[in-house]
């Protein structure tokens, strides 16, 4: 661990925040960020800091004033916005309180906030407003929970760092670890730092390099310090190798979501389903491949702050069978049944305790540790699940080290049920509705044109995560850095050939390694020729037929095969034509391969139906464009219908909009409206067709 302070930077943050918020909340930011972007530090909104300032109010009066990081917010991109002013004197005097509810500190807070809509600070707000220096930083440095997480936890810290740090017994964060903290600083007020034992470290200074130095010198000692005892390192027993342990995790990782599906007695949309992310590193392998990684693995967090994360213990399943598909399901359903019988045992324990208005988690695990694998984890989502997976990582790599030394010793389970059901720390998950594709994840066939980009838009809209897939080349390339743009890690983008078996698996592989599976697909890719049928040559229509009916072929059949491996349905949506029931002169290829491929979807709705996957299409007239993308179908088809009928792109686009009864342009938007009504199960509806073409008679399902 090295400084990374900068004179410079700093004078940056304080030029670029300080007329608006003054140097002092500036330089906070700065060091704020310094220390975020340091995952051995902090991860995900962990950890806390403060500076003590002053501020003018409204009569004119200057006011002592306290900053303090809002609670869960991310240091790493962390905003002067992010922090949250307080009355210090008014803090200062709760010190006197015999008692202070979370209740009662919560509703302190509230009102005694500079700004009335301002984010709630930090759960150790009051152990930055009772310790009187200038900058103070709160980690969960990994060196400092090396330490601390054993079983002579406190002499291995003083013999460590030395008296110029102090020691302090778990105590929960809140009202009572503040009296402590501020009375064990008055014991030797000239220190420069203080370790909480199983929880992290806090460290001052009356400038912000000096506190952030007192950070970055004590956990170099505590890593030096670790180093120096680290006689007993983890022994490897068999040695798994990077490609093996993902190939072994994309077989597995179907059956895994489905088996962490909750199901939740709603016909419509039966599951609650998980998105999973992987830990696959040589540091994992290692410690799930080693003597004694079983024993290290199966103790508690390292911290509490982890808990609402990732629940205080993972699973752990022992000598996966991963050569035999049924006989891994097998074990992998059993250890998930007995994981959440003991998670409700322990909640069955301590029920009693249990907080009014919090409600309990489910029983299934957020992290499976599996030899020859490494770790998987579940989230509500992407962002969640990767949340879950930085823990994951860290919590190994720092049990590994405690392994080096001696043993592990944890937080009773008391403290676990305490910290893992406060209300405070429950806050921190945020209340705000999953939108209704938030659990799913799509795999998108032609993605790069009009309709296709049209379609992953409206599904992200939805919350859902989007394999946008088409060739390759710059079409998907772009589209990817558009959606990812907007919408971060709930976009993948694959390139995929549907006329290529292997280039078909491959795409359900990759959406499998990076989610876990997939529970949406929308057969969007196909082509278009204009050419009469005296003209037309077997083998132009032969390359239609291979793009629009066997490609649906192929991803039907990969679709199913998945589904059935994942045991939880799907859906599946195919885009259709209204060439199927209106077919148009000089377009017999594209209306004979797209008319087969309806064929297909209609006998797909009877096949997977008993495997609880439904099956539909949407039928939409002529969509140019969406956005700046372009219709790959009207680059093909368009020129010939503006020479036959003599009008200018602008006027053909009028005529189709003329030409149905509603007078309708019909957009991407429309056709992506038509998928989300079937992906979002309106209905108990299967085998049916949408027409999206604004009211065409001759082209009614029929």
């Amino acid at each position: 661990m090295e400084s990374r302070w900068s004179d410079a930077k700093a004078a940056e943050y304080v030029e670029r925040y300080g007329a608006k918020w003054g140097e002092d909340l500036a330089l906070r930011t700065y060091l704020g960020t310094l220390i975020g972007m340091e995952d051995r530090l902090v991860l995900h909104g962990g950890g806390n800091n403060s500076v003590k300032t002053s501020l003018t109010n409204i009569l004119g009066e200057r006011r002592a004033i306290i900053f303090v990081k809002a609670s869960g917010a991310n240091m790493a991109a962390i905003e002067p916005e992010s922090y949250t002013a307080l009355d210090l004197e008014y803090l200062k005097k709760l010190r006197a309180l015999a008692e202070l509810s979370d209740e009662e500190m919560r509703c302190e807070f509230q009102t005694h906030m500079c700004r009335a809509r301002a984010a709630a600070p930090s759960i150790e707000t009051l152990v930055h407003a009772f310790i009187p220096r200038k900058f103070i930083d709160h980690t969960h440095a990994d060196a400092i929970l090396a330490l601390t997480n054993q079983p002579n936890g406190m002499d291995l810290v003083r013999e460590a760092l030395g008296s110029e740090v102090l020691v302090l017994d778990y105590i929960a964060p809140g009202f009572k670890l503040a009296q402590a903290a501020v009375q064990v600083f008055e014991s030797r007020p000239q220190s420069r730092a203080m370790v909480w034992m199983r929880h992290g470290l806090i460290s001052w200074g009356d400038t912000a390099r000096e506190s952030y130095e007192a950070t970055i010198a004590v956990i170099q000692q505590a890593e030096e310090y670790a180093a120096r005892r680290a006689r007993h390192p983890l022994t490897v027993r068999v040695e798994t190798p990077i490609g093996v342990a993902e190939k072994r995790y994309t077989e597995i990782a179907p059956v895994l979501r489905g088996l962490l599906a909750l199901p939740n007695g709603d016909a419509d949309q039966p599951y609650a389903r998980s998105i999973l992310r992987p830990l696959i590193t040589r540091e994992a392998l290692h410690f799930v491949d080693s003597d004694r990684g079983r024993e290290f693995a199966l103790s508690p967090s390292i911290t509490a702050d982890h808990l609402i994360r990732t629940k205080a213990l993972p699973l752990w399943m022992d000598r996966p069978e991963y050569d035999d598909p049924v006989k891994f399901k097998e074990q992998a359903a059993s250890a998930i049944r007995d994981y959440a019988a003991a998670y409700d045992a322990y909640i069955g324990r301590h029920i009693s305790r249990m907080p009014e208005g919090v409600t309990r988690l489910d029983s299934l695990p957020r992290v499976i540790l599996l030899p020859g694998v490494g770790a998987v984890c579940a989230g509500k989502d992407a962002a969640t699940a990767g949340i879950v997976r930085d823990i994951a990582a860290h919590t190994l790599a720092v049990k590994a080290q405690i392994a080096a030394m001696g043993e592990y010793s944890g937080m009773s389970e008391s403290d676990l049920f305490a910290m893992e059901y406060r209300p405070l720390q429950h806050a921190k998950l945020g209340s705000d509705p999953e939108l209704p594709l938030a659990r799913h994840v799509a795999l998108v066939t032609g993605a790069a044109g009009a309709i296709g980009s049209g379609i992953c838009k409206g599904l992200l809209e939805q919350g859902c995560h989007v394999a946008a897939t088409d060739l390759p080349g710059e079409n998907l390339d772009s589209l990817a850095r558009e959606l990812a743009a907007a919408h971060g890690p709930r976009v993948l983008g694959i390139p995929l050939d549907v006329t290529d078996p292997a280039s078909v698996a491959q795409a359900f592989a990759a959406v499998s390694s990076t989610w876990g599976g997939v529970d949406l697909v929308v057969v969007n890719a196909g082509v278009a020729l204009v050419s009469s049928l005296e003209e037309m040559s077997l083998e132009a229509f032969r390359r239609l037929e291979k793009v629009n009916t066997e490609g649906t072929l192929l991803i039907l059949g990969a679709a199913g095969r998945h589904f059935r491996t994942q045991g939880t349905g799907g859906d599946i949506v195919l885009i259709s034509t209204k060439n199927v029931f209106a077919p148009g002169a000089m377009f017999g290829a594209y209306s004979a391969t797209k008319t087969a491929s309806h064929q297909l979807a209609r006998i797909a709705s009877l096949e997977f139906s008993a495997i609880g996957v439904r099956v539909n299409m949407v039928s939409p007239d002529a969509v140019f464009s969406s956005g700046a993308r372009k219709s790959g179908l009207w680059a093909e088809v368009g020129p010939e219908r503006m020479r036959s009928k003599g009008l200018s792109a602008e006027q053909l686009e009028e005529y189709y909009r003329n030409r149905n009864l509603l007078k309708a342009r019909i957009t991407a938007r429309h056709v992506a409206n038509a998928v989300l009504f079937f992906a979002t199960r309106q209905t108990p509806t299967t085998g049916a067709t949408i027409p999206v073409d604004g009211g065409l008679p001759d082209a009614t399902p029929r």
